[in-house]
């Protein structure tokens, strides 16, 4: 009789995972032989772990990642890119996360980098931690909209709040001086608070270049690099390789025949 009425009272607390295992315990013969301590446990095990699945659904869901099916346990080790497996799986621990350092992964196009820093960012959400994605040419265009329209200390507030925050493609253009301004107060906010993970084609040596203003390239890279691990990858474009086969001359000249 109290079958009903307690599954509402946990449906109308929130219990979601709890009621879900009271009806399939109630369904089985075989846990009459638990006891209550057994139930109760059961239950509780099954509550957990919904609220830690719902957890990081939405720390996904807020991260927007670029690949959001990327995750650590599918990175192709084989590939000829200088990956190396033991550096990447002791990243995968998530230490340098809790000690706010960054990450940097850099490479040409199409080796893979933006699809690693999603994979990192997935494995964040794993281990509890807030992220966020952003497209560094995006970014700025965001910013330089935010000023206009008031929305400025809301934007740079969200950027800094996140406890991981994903850089990708930075260095594709050299930095005007109010993307050299907003970049610094970004850095500047999350150093040694937070984290921050940047992807980019252009060697580490030469973003003193792309920032232009060497005052303000040495404030900034000092906070970015010099407690970031690095990954550097190497090779030709993943994309390359996995396209498809060229036509031979023959076929070539089948296809452009009258």
């Amino acid at each position: 009789m109290l079958t009903n009425p307690t599954l509402d009272q946990m449906q109308a607390l929130g219990l979601t995972g709890m009621a879900a295992a009271w009806r399939e315990l109630t369904e089985q013969s075989s846990t009459n032989e638990l006891s209550r301590d057994e139930w109760l446990g059961l239950m509780l095990d099954r509550e957990v772990t919904l609220r830690a699945d719902k957890r990081i659904r939405n720390r996904l869901a807020s991260a927007k990642l670029r690949f959001a099916q990327a995750c650590i346990e599918d990175i192709d080790f084989a590939a000829a890119r200088g990956l190396d497996r033991r550096n990447t799986m002791a990243l995968a621990q998530g230490q340098w996360l809790t000690a706010h350092e960054g990450l940097i992964i850099t490479g040409h196009t199409g080796t893979g980098k933006s699809w690693l820093a999603c994979a990192f960012g997935r494995q964040a959400a794993r281990l509890g931690h807030s992220v966020l994605y952003v497209r560094v040419p995006r970014m700025f265009e965001d910013l330089a909209l935010a000023r206009l329209d008031g929305s400025f200390p809301r934007l740079i507030d969200k950027l800094t709040r996140v406890q991981l925050l994903i850089l990708d493609d930075f260095g594709t253009h050299t930095l005007s001086d109010q993307q050299r301004f907003h970049l610094f107060e970004i850095v500047e906010e999350r150093y040694q608070r937070k984290s921050t993970l940047i992807t980019a084609q252009v060697p580490v040596a030469s973003w003193h270049d792309l920032i232009a203003d060497s005052t303000v390239a040495d404030a900034i890279l000092d906070r970015i690099v010099h407690n970031a691990h690095r990954i550097t990858l190497r090779g030709e474009s993943m994309r390359k390789q996995k396209s498809a086969p060229l036509l031979t001359g023959a076929e070539n000249g089948e296809i452009n025949q009258p």
